[in-house]
């Protein structure tokens, strides 16, 4: 059994992976095959990832405040606090604050092959409505 108590380890996420800086608290890590990662994110107004996608998918719950989603070829969608939502394995996708909006979130995704996530481009520019 592992505990992680809240608050430990938070950090900023990495650059060039969103649209802005953001907090990261990993709630598991691991690089072993088929082990789940599991991070909180807590993102400011507008800040969106860059397109990416999971080997094995990813599960998106929102904690709090008011979020924006899109799968390639998809419409964007909006999602609050208590929506779920799933990404299938290699699906290409965003997710982040809506303009208006913080946004935090559990995300839960695989390893495979050594990562548990592929970073792409930045999202280009959204029509606001």
């Amino acid at each position: 059994m592992i505990i992680r108590r809240a608050g430990a380890g938070v950090r900023r996420a990495p650059d060039g992976i969103a649209s802005g800086p953001f907090w990261v608290e990993m709630l598991l890590e691991s690089a072993v095959e088929g082990e789940n990662t599991a991070m909180r994110a807590t993102l400011d107004p507008g800040v969106v990832t860059h397109w990416h996608s999971h080997p094995r998918g990813q599960i998106l719950i929102v904690l709090s405040g008011v979020g924006l989603a899109q799968r390639d070829g998809g419409a964007v969608a909006e999602i609050r606090a208590g929506d779920c939502v799933w990404f299938a394995a290699d699906e290409r996708h965003w997710h982040g604050a809506a303009p208006e909006s913080p946004f935090s979130y559990v995300s839960i995704q695989a390893v495979q092959g050594g990562t548990a996530v592929h970073w792409m481009e930045p999202v280009a520019e959204r029509d606001p409505s």
